[in-house]
């Protein structure tokens, strides 16, 4: 793709930004009340900063927030088509809006997201949801102002999932809830085409940003006082690979560490085949770089590694764990694994079981196969049947749960700097945080130090958490 291509001009977005101010003055003519819009978002963190841009548009077209679809004028639903689980969430959602739109028939509501991209998906919406106004993808995301202005003008639905590479669209307004957390974008799409993830269909190809505009944001959200930045990308060990100057992760990584503030950096996805030692050293060399690696190897089978196209084999991922390790000795390890993929036997589970405990993860994020409709994988021969892909599962979460509770366990006594970032729910430990390495601790202590960092003993642990409290 040519990069005039990829990126959307200011003259298109000048144009948007006219309609966000066109729909203002439409709504304040015909509404007797201040306008109210209804965020949902499903699945993972680019949805997250997704969702952020949805609700910048909307606050510019005069619109305020609330939680109950019930009240709103406008309500979105930003979803994920990465597993059949949260597409049948949004189905239920859906349904359920057909009474907050027969209680308010000038109510808008629309699908977005990765799931609203595929083709079916739109089908079974067009002929079975006919409650919902307006679909549209990842890809016309930059283009949301001009559709839902055709929604309200042609008073019909409005459906936009044209496949397409995608783009860059810079200077979007945005709405950030993160508290003193906030997520920016690097890239965007996928190469890889690994046999199960429909993520390059919805996504697009990979399209970086350029660096100035990456530096540019994380240097304002410094000054705005945000104390953890995550930087987001379907595989952020791509990035730079489609810009004309030479500029990999671990070269943006370095700069943005070296600026001025007091933040930490966190960043995912990593692809096991893309994670360099440079980067690994990079990591070490800098203290505003969290010691965590999120590292997905969905399995411990070179034999199923290859059949998901994954692009290396058990022996690569566990020497570059080591090296990891070598050059980061308190780094956290967290990982995706899949159970059950399409051809796997027991042999081959054993395999990824004894992975997880030679490597001893500090957390796993755990999955069951779930076939992708447009996914090479989903036509693959599935002689396993559930219930053993479940006790495969459940002895998959056993030996993690133990790994988890142990190095938990080595955490009490110690103090750790962290992140207080909320409210715990717990009268017990009233604090929720988060230390460098992203392991949670609930604390006891003063609600002003939400938003900041500071040093917590820790005392107790489990499985799941660690507990403690502030020092100072």
């Amino acid at each position: 793709m040519k990069r005039e291509e990829v990126v959307v001009s200011p003259q298109q977005l000048a144009r948007q930004r006219e309609i966000m101010q066109e729909i203002r003055t439409h709504l304040q003519e015909t509404l007797d009340h201040a306008p109210l819009a209804c965020v949902d978002t499903f699945g993972c963190q680019q949805n997250v900063a997704d969702s952020e841009h949805i609700m910048g548009m909307l606050r510019e077209m005069g619109f305020a927030f609330t939680e109950d679809p019930h009240q709103a004028d406008v309500v979105i639903l930003n979803t994920c088509a990465v597993r059949e689980h949260a597409e049948q969430r949004v189905y239920g959602n859906l349904g359920a809006l057909t009474h907050t739109k027969k209680a308010n028939p000038r109510q808008i509501i629309c699908l977005c997201g990765c799931m609203a991209q595929q083709k079916q998906v739109a089908d079974k919406v067009r002929a079975s949801y006919r409650h919902v106004d307006l679909v549209f993808g990842p890809h016309a995301l930059w283009r949301f102002p001009e559709l839902l202005q055709k929604v309200y003008h042609q008073h019909g639905r409005v459906f936009s999932i044209d496949d397409s590479h995608g783009s860059i669209a810079e200077g979007l307004p945005i709405v950030r809830e993160g508290g003193a957390k906030a997520w920016v974008s690097v890239m965007y799409g996928c190469n890889n085409f690994c046999t199960y993830c429909i993520v390059p269909y919805v996504r697009g190809r990979e399209r970086s940003r350029d660096k100035a505009c990456i530096v540019a944001d994380v240097k304002s959200l410094i000054a705005e006082g945000y104390k953890e930045i995550t930087l987001l990308g379907q595989n952020v060990n791509s990035y730079g690979k489609d810009l004309p100057e030479a500029c990999d992760f671990a070269d943006l990584l370095d700069e943005l560490a070296r600026l001025d503030g007091d933040f930490l950096l966190r960043f995912m996805t990593s692809h096991p085949k893309d994670a360099s030692h440079k980067l690994l050293d990079t990591m070490a060399r800098h203290e505003k770089i969290a010691r965590h690696l999120h590292l997905p190897f969905q399995s411990g089978s070179t034999r199923i590694l290859q059949a998901m196209n994954r692009g290396y084999s058990r022996e690569e991922y566990l020497a570059l764990v080591d090296y990891a390790r070598t050059v980061m000795p308190d780094i956290v390890l967290t990982s995706d694994v899949i159970v059950g993929f399409p051809g796997e036997t027991k042999e081959a589970f054993e395999e990824t079981l004894s992975l997880v405990q030679q490597v001893r993860f500090d957390a796993l994020f755990t999955f069951i196969y779930s076939p992708r409709p447009g996914t090479p994988a989903a036509k693959l021969p599935d002689p396993v049947p559930r219930a053993e892909k479940q006790q495969w599962f459940d002895a998959l979460l056993q030996v993690q749960n133990a790994n988890s509770a142990q190095k938990h366990a080595a955490y009490v006594g110690t103090v750790q700097r962290v992140l207080v970032d909320g409210k715990s729910g717990d009268s017990r430990w009233p604090l929720s945080a988060r230390t460098a390495g992203g392991r949670l601790v609930h604390l006891v202590g003063d609600e002003a130090s939400i938003g900041r960092f500071k040093t917590a003993k820790i005392t107790d642990s489990n499985t799941w958490a660690l507990f403690g409290e502030l020092t100072e």
